[in-house]
């Protein structure tokens, strides 16, 4: 069984890679999606989104990590990936999933679950381009607007050459809503000869052990339900092997909050960096009380200066209520 850490725009970049490998329990991650729309990128647009390519293609951590693109031309997708293997990508995988109506509209991501016929020359192009020892692999959701042709897609991807494939367990039309319909992803893994993973509305350790038992699949991609609970992969990694783990408490949480701040500052513009921070605790509300009190205080704040003083004085009142 592997745990993967989902790609998503805007959201898990190469800090916050870093930071949630950091914890543990994640075997591989994927990049947030290059887009490649008619023209060989320079290499700087790869390091852009996938620093980790001058560092051996892995975090900090050493979690390996895959190159994911995005885009509706195959000999153009081809292209772009075989630069990708050149700078050093150990995999990559293709973007069939995203469900953002500016991608869609300009043929990428999940629209593209309209043309299995298409998905299949995609496939077919990039593993042509791709050495025969690097893996080509897929993300997926279960259709556009509807599952119905979920299982012609998925056989089109495998018999293009994709080695693995990932299935968020709803429609481009469900977007993000619950529930995931994990009993899809079972009719996929019986649709195909190779390893799929469950994606979708695992939240905590009890949704992935629903999450296993109705869709058959021992392998799970982890994306918001992991940013909300940044030791979800941990939990999952213990309990595979029949380990029972401390969940991480809000001390243990709390430097890696203040430490995404800090380097959240230091990269982007004052304007910009505020924002960063109420992204990702905001969606630590969901795992953790005590980030709703938090996120009250600092929602309004734009000042750089105030927010870092906020941080301070959260984490002296967790020491002094630990003493």
């Amino acid at each position: 069984m592997q745990i993967a850490l989902a790609p998503m725009e805007g959201l898990v970049d190469e800090l916050m890679r870093d930071l949630l490998t950091r914890v543990g329990g994640v075997d591989w991650c994927v990049t947030e999606f290059i887009r490649v729309c008619d023209r060989l990128l320079p290499e700087s647009q790869f390091l852009k989104l996938a620093p980790e390519l001058a560092r051996g293609s892995r975090t900090a951590a050493g979690t390996p990590m895959r190159v994911q693109l995005l885009g509706s031309d195959p000999a153009c997708l081809a292209d772009n990936a075989a630069l990708a293997c050149e700078m050093g990508a150990p995999v990559i995988d293709l973007n069939f999933g995203c469900p953002a109506k500016t991608v869609n509209k300009s043929r990428g991501g999940a629209v593209l679950l309209k043309e299995p016929e298409l998905l299949h020359r995609i496939l077919c192009e990039v593993r042509r381009a791709v050495p025969a020892s690097i893996p080509v692999t897929a993300k997926m959701r279960l259709g556009f607007d509807s599952p119905d042709g979920a299982l012609d897609c998925a056989r089109a991807l495998v018999d293009g050459g994709a080695g693995q494939l990932v299935v968020h367990a709803r429609t481009k039309v469900q977007g993000y809503r619950p529930p995931a319909h994990w009993e899809w992803v079972a009719r996929v893994q019986e649709a195909v000869r190779v390893p799929v993973y469950a994606n979708g509305e695992v939240w905590t350790l009890e949704d992935w052990q629903r999450c296993r038992a109705v869709s058959g699949v021992e392998d799970v991609m982890l994306g918001r339900g992991l940013v909300a609970r940044p030791d979800l992969a941990r939990q999952i990694a213990a309990a595979r092997v029949g380990r029972v783990v401390e969940p991480m408490g809000w001390g243990e949480l709390l430097p890696l909050l203040h430490e995404f701040w800090q380097r959240s500052r230091n990269r982007l513009a004052p304007r910009y960096a505020p924002g960063r921070l109420k992204q990702w605790l905001g969606m630590l509300t969901r795992g953790y009380p005590e980030a709703v009190g938090l996120f009250e205080r600092i929602r309004r704040e734009e000042d750089c200066d105030r927010i870092e003083d906020l941080l301070r004085a959260e984490e002296k009142d967790v020491l002094l209520r630990a003493g």
